[in-house]
């Protein structure tokens, strides 16, 4: 279950970006980046935006945001670099927990969902860990693309394990 921080009406800033993996929107808040979707189209882009926050007032500002824009894209076009990006988390303690243990794993590596719950400071399952995957709302950054299932195959991604795989093989060859 994921622990909805934005429960009351809050202006959000957002953009968009072009990537080798497709179209980016980013999102920020006060505090930074609260989303970074990965897609193909802009519109349906907005719309996972809205269901995501739907309490949000949500301002397009495309030129406001260019610096964090380019600096999310070029994450995304090279996942393997270290980001400065300012990233506004906002879950479940054990979400938190899963997010920053994501963090934690070198690029070019991959930990299972088992491995990883073990890992944690809290107690979790492997499908609690998939859960907290399933519920970032920040790709790349909060890197959900280094979990893979116990054999070493490349299960399930929010935007899409074929974006998954384009990842973890970018950053393999770095």
């Amino acid at each position: 279950m994921t622990f909805d921080t934005f429960q009351n009406s809050e202006a959000l800033r957002f953009g968009y970006g072009e990537t080798a993996l497709g179209i980016a929107v980013v999102a920020t808040g006060p505090n930074g980046i609260v989303a970074l979707f990965i897609g193909d189209d802009r519109e349906k882009l907005r719309r996972d935006l809205r269901n995501t926050f739907p309490h949000a007032e949500f301002i397009y500002d495309q030129a406001g945001l260019a610096d964090t824009i380019a600096k999310a894209v070029r994450l995304i076009d090279a996942p393997h670099r270290v980001s400065d990006l300012a990233l506004d988390l906002r879950g479940s303690p054990l979400e938190l927990a899963v997010w920053r243990a994501l963090q934690a794993i070198p690029p070019g590596e991959t930990r299972s969902y088992g491995a990883l719950a073990r890992a944690l400071p809290l107690a979790a399952t492997a499908q609690e860990v998939g859960a907290a995957c399933a519920a970032n709302r920040i790709a790349v950054a909060i890197p959900c693309h280094r979990i893979v299932k116990a054999d070493g195959s490349i299960s399930g991604y929010r935007w899409g394990v074929s974006r998954k795989r384009r990842l973890i093989n970018m950053e393999a060859v770095a």
